[in-house]
């Protein structure tokens, strides 16, 4: 994969938002040695980004699209975004 397409994946993750997972680990010293004492878990939502949305349009050319083509490519934006919810709670 090409830095290019490394960048436009990053920003169509952004602009469709997507969930991280945080680890905080807490190490002591017992008996002379590190050990792992806590370790928590956060999965984080990201919402979507309405600026890389428009970049990704500007950038495709969305721009010059008719009313009648935005709203068909909005409807089909918020469905693949209603599956990508779905599979994420599954």
């Amino acid at each position: 994969m090409s830095t290019q397409d490394e960048i436009l994946d990053a920003v169509l993750k952004r602009a469709c938002g997507y969930a991280a997972q945080e680890i905080v680990e807490e190490y002591a010293v017992v008996d002379g040695s590190l050990e792992l004492v806590k370790r928590k878990v956060t999965i984080k939502d990201v919402p979507p980004d309405i600026a890389a949305a428009k970049f990704i349009f500007d950038s495709n050319g969305v721009s010059d699209l008719t009313d009648e083509q935005l709203e068909k490519e909005k409807k089909r934006l918020l469905e693949e975004l209603l599956q990508s919810d779905n599979k994420d709670k599954q």
